[in-house]
C-alpha cells in the first residue's frame, strides 16, 4: 500500500489543472484589454464627476426654499409701507378701536376682527361634527355602491364658486333665517340671549352657515382620506378585543387619525377666514359688536371687498391696507395656534411603525 501511495503521489500533475485561477485571470484580463473599456466605463469617463450638475440643483432647491420667505416677506413690506398713514395717525391702537368712520377719518379694525373670529368659530362649531360624521359613514358604514357618488357630491361643493354660494343664500338661506328658522331660535334659545334683536335675515349666524357649507367639503373629504390611510390591522386588531364597532372606530381609526384631522380642520379654518364674496352678500357689511347672532356685521375680508373701490382719501384707503395687515397677521397666529395644538396632541405620543 505504500507502494501504491508513493506511486501516486509522485504521478505529473497536469499543466492545465496545476493553477487554474491565475490562468483564468491572466485569459479574463487580456481578453478585456484585448476588447477595450467597458460601454459602461466608457460613458462615465466621459461625463465626468457631476459635481457642478450637483451643486447647481442644490442651489436652485435653496433657492426655491428661500423664495417662500422672500414672497412673505414681502407681501408684509408691501402691506406695512402702504398702511404707513394709518399706522401713524393711529398707531397699533387701530387693531383695538372700534370706530369706523370715513367720514370724519377715525378707523379701527376691532369690529371687524372679531366679526372674522366670531364667524369662523361658529362655522368650525357647525361644520366639523358634520364632516367628522360624513368621512365616518363613508370610510366605515356606507355600502360600498354608495360611495362614490356620495363621495363625488361631497367633492363637488368645493368646487362650487362662493359667489354662487352668495347668490343662493341670498335667495333661499336669508328668507329662511328671517322666516323660519329665527323665530324657531327665538323661541327655543331666546333665553340665552344670543337670539336678540331684530332678525332681518342677514348678520353673523347666516354668514357662519354659509361659511359652514363652504367649509365641510374640505375638512370631509381630507378626513376621509387620512381615515382611508389607518391599516385594517388596527382594525382588526381592536375587533379581535371584542371592541363594538363604534369603539373600533374611536380606538382604532379615529385615535390614530386625530393629527391629520386637525391639520384637515386647520385648513378650513383658513379657508374661512380668507372666504369673502359669499360672507359680503349675506353678513349685513355694518361695523358692529353685537351679542346677538343676528346682528349684522363684517369681516376683515368682506370689508375690503366693499369698501375698496368707494376709498377717497390715502388715510381712508391706507385704513383699508391695514385691514389687510390685520387678516395677514390674525393668518398667521391661527396657524401658529394650529401648530402649537399639533404639538400638544403629538409630544408624548410615541414613534409607531404600521
Amino acid at each position: 500500500m505504500t507502494d501504491e501511495r508513493d506511486s501516486r503521489s509522485s504521478q505529473p500533475v497536469s499543466p492545465l489543472l496545476a493553477n487554474p485561477p491565475a490562468v483564468f485571470a491572466e485569459e479574463s484580463v487580456s481578453a478585456a484589454e484585448s476588447k477595450g473599456p467597458s460601454p459602461v466605463r466608457d460613458f462615465l469617463s466621459k461625463r465626468g464627476s457631476g459635481r457642478l450638475a450637483d451643486n447647481s440643483f442644490a442651489a436652485v432647491m435653496l433657492l426655491c426654499a428661500c423664495s417662500i420667505f422672500a414672497i412673505v416677506l414681502f407681501i408684509f413690506g408691501i402691506l406695512v409701507v402702504h398702511s404707513r398713514p394709518s399706522l401713524v395717525q393711529f398707531g397699533w391702537r387701530f387693531f383695538t378701536r372700534q370706530a369706523w368712520d370715513p367720514v370724519s377719518g377715525d378707523f379701527g379694525a376691532l369690529p371687524f376682527i372679531f366679526g372674522t373670529l366670531a364667524t369662523s368659530f361658529l362655522a368650525l362649531c357647525m361644520a366639523v361634527p358634520l364632516a367628522l360624521g360624513v368621512a365616518v359613514f363613508l370610510t366605515e358604514l356606507c355600502p360600498r355602491p354608495l360611495r362614490a357618488p356620495i363621495s363625488f357630491l361631497t367633492e363637488l361643493l368645493a368646487a362650487i364658486p362662493s359667489v354662487v354660494y352668495g347668490l343662493w343664500a341670498v335667495f333661499i338661506l336669508v328668507p329662511l333665517m328671517r322666516d323660519v328658522l329665527g323665530p324657531f331660535l327665538v323661541k327655543t334659545l331666546g333665553w340665552t340671549g344670543l337670539f336678540d334683536g331684530a332678525n332681518f335675515g342677514v348678520g353673523l349666524l347666516t354668514a357662519s352657515i354659509i361659511l359652514a357649507i363652504m367649509i365641510l367639503p374640505i375638512i370631509s373629504s381630507l378626513t376621509r382620506d387620512i381615515m382611508t390611510a389607518v391599516p385594517n390591522s388596527q382594525r382588526e386588531a381592536v375587533l379581535a378585543l371584542g371592541a363594538t364597532r363604534w369603539e373600533m372606530i374611536r380606538i382604532g381609526v379615529l385615535r390614530n387619525s386625530r393629527i391629520g384631522i386637525v391639520g384637515a380642520i386647520m385648513l378650513g379654518l383658513g379657508r374661512a377666514l380668507g372666504e369673502t364674496m359669499a360672507v359680503t352678500m349675506v353678513i349685513g357689511n355694518h361695523p358692529n359688536i353685537g351679542k346677538s347672532l343676528f346682528a349684522p356685521a363684517n369681516t376683515l375680508a368682506s370689508v375690503i371687498a366693499g369698501e375698496f373701490s368707494e376709498a377717497t382719501g390715502d388715510l381712508y384707503l391706507s385704513a383699508l391696507i391695514e385691514i389687510g395687515l390685520a387678516l395677514f397677521l390674525v393668518t398667521i397666529v391661527v396657524n401658529a395656534i394650529a401648530r402649537l395644538m399639533v404639538w400638544a396632541v403629538t409630544r408624548n405620543a410615541p414613534a409607531q411603525v404600521h
